[in-house]
């Protein structure tokens, strides 16, 4: 299974590619590369301020291609599926005063 690195220097930009609506959470990844929908990835995220990365597995369950109409960046939306260290419990937390902003996210 193959482990991508994701640091979050700032919370706005956890926001931006946090899935609250997948049922366990989720995270969309920027990237160049291709990857199928259901593919198992493992994530290596690191928040804001935090001291050591936090591994989670899951799978493929948004692909936003290049050349998208909505100008979104290419990557993939990752659904949690082995969240051992309650990483989305944490990013909500994070996350909870943006939730009503109107910023825009890399999905919905």
């Amino acid at each position: 299974m193959e482990e991508i690195p994701l640091d979050f220097m700032d919370i706005k930009e956890l926001y931006r590619c946090y899935m609250p609506f997948l049922k366990q959470g989720g995270l969309f990844v920027r990237t160049a590369k291709t990857y199928k929908m259901g593919q198992s990835l493992a994530l290596n995220v690191t928040l804001p301020d935090a001291l050591e990365p936090l591994l989670v597995t899951g799978k493929v369950a948004w692909i936003t291609p290049h050349g998208a109409q909505n100008s979104s960046p290419a990557g993939v939306g990752v659904a949690f599926i082995d969240d051992k260290h309650h990483l989305n419990d944490q990013i909500t937390k994070l996350v909870a005063g943006l939730q009503a902003s109107n910023e825009i996210t890399y999905t919905l």
